[in-house]
């Protein structure tokens, strides 16, 4: 077996959050008169952590730091109140989960997420599978596609990086990946296209969950 562990990213690849996502920037949106956008747009918004969403979903130049993070805490607010709504688990990711669990596989994500609302869409959405580490956007640990928090994760589990997969959604999840010198594995059912993952550095990209499987085989 070449691969011993593996590390996911978690929107756009364990979960689908897009609509609770866009639902919630779109309400902020609405209140300070903006126009909304729709849900699929949010799938070039998303991965690279809450204030460049803010950002792009904006598309606005904030002159006033105070204004740009008022509209941050609106989000993270907006979002507290509909994380679970309407977000699950991607067809075959259960299925996929298993079969690491059933061979011992180490199993752990690193994602642009802020800490605690990556932790708590674990703890309700994936509840039947151990990860031996989640790691969100905290103190201490840089947004992706520093792969700091990566190679923590590959630290604690002692298993190399060249031993471990790296499976995500986004240009932001293959980078990270070839800096720790993790694999990449681009997951096409996310929120980007193929041409975006190959040209950011997959080795290989899967169609579905259970495609991966055949890594650890």
């Amino acid at each position: 077996m070449r691969f011993e562990a593996i590390i996911f990213d978690l929107d756009g690849t364990l979960l689908d959050t897009l609509k609770d996502l866009a639902l919630s920037v779109n309400t902020v949106l609405r209140k300070h008169g903006q126009k909304e956008h729709p849900v699929d747009a949010y799938r070039y918004f998303v991965g690279d952590g809450i204030e460049a969403l803010v950002k792009r979903a904006f598309a606005q130049e904030f002159v006033e730091k105070d204004e740009f993070e008022a509209r941050v805490e609106a989000v993270k607010e907006e979002y507290g109140k509909r994380w679970a709504d309407h977000t699950a688990p991607y067809s075959g990711v259960p299925e996929l989960l298993d079969y690491l669990e059933e061979r011992q596989i180490h199993k752990a994500i690193f994602s642009n997420k802020l800490h605690e609302f990556a932790v708590l869409t674990v703890e309700k959405l994936l509840p039947d599978w151990t990860f031996s580490s989640i790691i969100g956007i905290k103190p201490g640990i840089p947004r992706k596609p520093d792969p700091h928090g990566a190679l923590l994760i590959a630290e604690n589990i002692r298993v190399e990086p060249d031993r471990t997969v790296y499976l995500g959604d986004t240009a932001t999840d293959m980078q990270t990946a070839a800096a720790g010198g993790f694999y990449p594995v681009g997951a096409l059912w996310g929120f980007r296209p193929a041409e975006e993952l190959l040209e950011s550095g997959a080795e290989m990209l899967a169609e579905s969950p259970l495609d991966v499987a055949e890594l650890f085989d």
